[in-house]
């Protein structure tokens, strides 16, 4: 994390509009359906989310076809904005796949309206050159599953009161 030029830039265009993908990355329960690689799972109870700067996202990640894999991911946030920003480093820990250590990666997603609702996400990763292949993997696998997710997902319906 000592560059400063991001390993890892991804600009994509979702089917939803911005308060719904910000959701996606803010709640526990709507994470939790999208996040990581095709197959693995977090548990919502080893989920805690504190969103604001200084605050913190933490979880556990499973691997389902490797029952011996536990990765804590335990996110720092520094900068957030509401619906619009998140930026933290990220410390992932616990028991890896192998060929992955302990290691730091600072991520920033920005948040942005698009025409017919839709929403564009800048995202940027710092992490060791080592991993830029398993994160562009990673990240890739839980694209189509985060597409899943919004299109599943229903908005809260407010009463309004005329």
């Amino acid at each position: 994390m000592d560059r400063d030029d991001p390993q890892i830039v991804i600009s994509r265009v979702v089917d939803a509009p911005r308060d719904l993908v910000y959701r996606a990355f803010t709640d526990p329960d709507h994470l939790a359906a999208w996040w990581g690689p095709i197959g693995n799972s977090l548990p919502r109870d080893e989920m805690d989310f504190d969103i604001r700067p200084g605050g913190h996202q933490r979880w556990t990640e499973l691997f389902p076809t490797q029952p011996g894999l536990r990765v804590d991911v335990h996110i720092d946030l520094t900068d957030v904005a509401d619906g619009e920003l998140l930026d933290g480093v990220a410390h992932v820990t616990g028991q890896l796949p192998e060929g992955i250590e302990p290691h730091e990666t600072r991520m920033r997603v920005e948040f942005h309206d698009e025409a017919d609702g839709r929403t564009r996400l800048e995202i940027r990763q710092w992490l060791p050159e080592r991993l830029v292949g398993p994160a562009d993997q990673g990240w890739n696998e839980a694209f189509s599953k985060l597409d899943a997710a919004l299109t599943n997902a229903h908005p809260i319906a407010v009463d309004v009161e005329v």
